[in-house]
């Protein structure tokens, strides 16, 4: 099975460009956020594979950076 990263949508969104407005109401799709929540969970279970545990990585670090987007955009 072949499965889009959660974070693939950020990196589209950035890459798009954007404006403040835009950033701030960005969300996830409901798609990525079920990916990230079994990802999660299947840690906790010690069942993620080395490939899906860099994915949750990455989109862990890239929802950080997206908070700090989000702060800034605000002020």
């Amino acid at each position: 099975m072949n499965t889009v990263k959660a974070y693939e949508e950020v990196i589209d969104f950035i890459a798009a460009g954007t404006t403040p407005q835009n950033v701030i109401y960005f969300r996830p799709s409901e798609a990525a956020q079920a990916r990230v929540e079994d990802l999660l969970e299947r840690e906790k279970d010690g069942e993620l594979s080395s490939a899906e545990k860099s994915e949750l990585d990455h989109y862990l670090q890239i929802e950080h950076l997206m908070r700090l987007a989000k702060a800034r955009a605000i002020f």
